[in-house]
């Protein structure tokens, strides 16, 4: 399993969207990915610092640079929306 590939579900590990979980969408380079939120919660689709995401066990098929309503669609085809938007249990 690649931990940083196009179609892994991520959570945002810092900034305003922290805690959220998106799609990756496009690797821009060795530091950075496109990810996409696509509806099912509310990050937008933005560049990222890898750094900055945890990935997750779950992934969905979708090309390249997908556009919102490709991604959002391969989410329920794989019928991992109720995983999306679960919130996090936080252990400290």
């Amino acid at each position: 399993m690649a931990a940083i590939e196009v179609g892994r579900v991520i959570v945002k590990t810092a900034g305003r969207e922290a805690l959220m979980k998106a799609v990756i969408v496009d690797l821009v380079d060795q530091n950075f990915v496109l990810i996409s939120g696509a509806g099912i919660s509310p990050v937008k689709r933005r560049r990222c610092n890898i750094k900055h995401l945890r990935p997750l066990d779950l992934s969905v098929s979708i090309s390249r640079g997908a556009k919102e309503e490709d991604i959002s669609k391969a989410i329920e085809k794989a019928k991992i929306v109720t995983e999306i938007k679960t919130p996090l249990k936080i252990t400290l």
